[in-house]
């Protein structure tokens, strides 16, 4: 999420930092002081809130995921033309990010996440109302604009309203919520899918999301510092930041790390339901809605996976990431319904583990002052690789169905590897 989804998940523990270093976001006055109790973590409904902004930014994303193999039937297209559901809805996040991250310098964090929750139910809505499949594309467009206003700003008000001792606790419950999120979403899809209509998993999406508006904007609170809103850097300077990272080879194999992170993800989760649809599965749209239960894995790995890093170093988590990765992509090979399963979980795991490696690089191979900007980029790359994934295996399958893919997306596995070994040096 895995996120983030957590996965998807976009952003792990580590990305916290970022906001909420010194340097970039100072704390107030006092806010550091150790004299604080550590498990001081305010009212239960300013947290229950940071759970819903992880559940409302994510339970759209990849609802589509279980209704590809039934879009190819109601709308007589081809594979690649139903993974544009999801392609179009990550494409937009990537391209958004960069900005609503500039933005978040600008503007009240709160306010933007509220109007984001609210504003994303408009187009999940109008989703409902597509009379045919490009019109459903263009509404999980707009949908992936409206998002990074979610998850990218709710990152930066977690890292500015709560004291740093209790930052990291906020922060994995939120990244549960981007977990849960991204399962309710394809359950909700699939079972309207199979017992209504496919229009009716937007109509509930949407509702629900409206709610989670209204609830976020009770129960958020409001800014305690709002001298953090107004950002006196221009925009040619955060611009010319921007291009600078392009310029750091660390920062570039670490963008690549998550380009090819989500495109493993995506890849496997958007393609097997055809795999999981035909014989001899033949599950149904319900069904493979239930098989997304295996990213909940995510609440348990992504604290998991922080502490595990922090014991064998980045470039041995991400090693041992992808060896889990690349495992459980080879046992969706299986006939086994049981083995596919548990090489989904497998994948998940890795995937996660890999996301928390490559963003706690990200942190060491950015400058000081540049980190912000650096995880806007690596966003953006990050979702492009989930674009890209939406697509480029319906040209595999068309080659040699589920097990081209697999192969493709191992080889993939393997690029990475050695981008990380070969690009996460130390620093000169």
């Amino acid at each position: 999420m895995c996120r983030a989804e957590a996965a998807t998940l976009s952003f792990t523990l580590e990305q916290v930092k970022f906001s909420t270093m010194q340097e970039e976001l100072p704390f107030p006055e006092g806010a550091a002081a150790s004299s604080e109790p550590r498990s001081r973590l305010g009212p239960l409904s300013s947290v229950a809130a940071v759970c819903l902004c992880g559940v409302f930014a994510f339970i759209d994303l990849y609802a589509t995921q279980p209704l590809l193999p039934l879009f190819t039937h109601i709308f007589h297209a081809s594979k690649a033309a139903v993974g544009l559901t999801i392609s179009a809805t990550t494409l937009g996040v990537a391209i958004a990010a960069p900005f609503f991250g500039a933005f978040a310098e600008r503007l009240s964090r709160r306010r933007v996440i509220v109007w984001s929750i609210a504003a994303l139910a408009v187009p999940t809505l109008l989703a409902a109302t597509a009379p045919g499949l490009h019109a459903l594309i263009f509404w999980r467009f707009v949908q992936g604009l409206i998002m990074p206003g979610i998850f990218a700003l709710t990152i930066t008000y977690v890292g500015e309203e709560w004291l740093p001792q209790s930052v990291a606790l906020v922060m994995s419950i939120y990244i549960s919520g981007t977990a849960l999120g991204g399962f309710i979403g394809r359950i909700i899809s699939g079972l309207a899918a199979e017992r209504l209509s496919w229009h009716w998993g937007f109509v509930i999406l949407g509702l629900l999301t409206l709610a989670g508006s209204l609830l976020v904007a009770r129960w958020l609170p409001h800014e305690k510092h709002p001298r953090h809103m107004h950002a006196e850097t221009s925009w040619s300077a955060q611009l010319s930041g921007m291009l600078q990272h392009l310029r750091n080879p660390r920062l570039i194999a670490t963008f690549a790390v998550g380009f090819n992170i989500l495109f493993s993800l995506v890849g496997v989760f958007t393609y097997i339901t055809f795999y999981l649809a035909a014989p001899p599965f033949g599950l149904s749209t319900e069904a493979l809605s239930y098989l997304f239960v295996v990213y909940l894995v995510g609440l348990v790995v992504t604290p998991a996976a922080g502490y595990l890093i922090g014991h064998v170093g980045l470039r041995a988590g991400l090693a041992g990431a992808i060896g889990l990765s690349l495992l459980g992509v080879l046992l969706t090979l299986s006939h086994s319904l049981a083995w596919v399963i548990c090489g989904l979980a497998l994948l998940c795991t890795g995937v996660f583990i890999s996301q928390a490696s490559a963003t706690s690089y990200l942190r060491e191979a950015a400058p000081a002052g540049g980190r912000v900007s650096a995880a806007g980029l690596y966003l953006s790359c990050y979702y492009i690789g989930g674009t890209v994934a939406g697509v480029v295996p319906s040209y595999l399958w068309t080659l040699g169905k589920w097990p081209a893919c697999v192969g493709f997306i191992a080889v993939l596995q393997l690029v990475t590897l050695g981008i990380a070994l070969i690009g996460w040096r130390e620093r000169d």
